[in-house]
């Protein structure tokens, strides 16, 4: 009679096998996702270093802090560069955007109050005032330029933000173009490598329809 295969001498083998495999799909997946980050790296670098703003339509500005009814100055900085588009003759109509900051104001209607501070018409302005955070923004602005014929747009925020913004809003059907937000001395609470993966990882959830 001839022996049987002696399974327990080949188990060892096995699991070797079954550890290789496991490792070799491990680093693919691990270059895949470091390709990924990569190629939004460089969008989101394009998109910031790039200034497009063109005749349009209107100019929305997507909110960001308040203090008790003042831009903080990140905000202050993209309301700053809206004003200066807007009196440049880019568009003749600013939206702000963003809804309660976390008190008795909100960041759109703040805006808006900065704005007509610095000379820009009630009637020039839009002052959306419901959004909770960028994707929200993107969708109540598409909204907004629906409603009010509004087919081309120049977009004003941190130079990190405008690649998922644009991608969003294109994503809508809108012709958008970006312009960023001069930088101020005071970031915010993090840095820019801090913002740069939150722009990634916020993008990659957006386009796996995880957010």
């Amino acid at each position: 009679m001839g022996r049987r295969p002696n399974s327990k001498k080949h188990a060892p083998k096995r699991r070797r096998i079954i550890l290789y495999v496991f490792l070799f799909l491990f680093l693919v997946v691990m270059l895949a996702a470091l390709g990924w980050c990569r190629w939004v790296y460089v969008q989101i670098e394009s998109y910031a270093s790039q200034d497009q703003a063109a005749p349009a339509d209107a100019i929305g500005v997507f909110g960001a802090a308040e203090y008790d009814g003042r831009p903080s100055p990140v905000y202050r900085a993209r309301l700053d560069h809206a004003f200066q588009l807007y009196h440049r003759g880019i568009a003749p109509l600013i939206i702000t955007l963003g809804g309660n900051g976390g008190d008795k104001y909100t960041e759109g209607a703040v805006g808006q109050e900065y704005l007509m501070s610095l000379g820009v018409p009630e009637e020039d302005i839009i002052a959306e005032t419901e959004s909770r955070d960028t994707e929200d923004s993107a969708r109540r602005i598409a909204v907004i330029a629906q409603a009010n014929g509004l087919h081309r747009l120049v977009i004003v925020s941190d130079g990190t933000h405008l690649f998922r913004i644009h991608a969003i809003l294109a994503a809508d059907g809108l012709n958008v173009l970006t312009s960023p937000r001069p930088r101020v001395p005071i970031e915010g609470g993090y840095g820019e490598t801090a913002r740069l993966w939150h722009e990634i990882v916020s993008y990659t959830l957006w386009r796996l329809d995880l957010h």
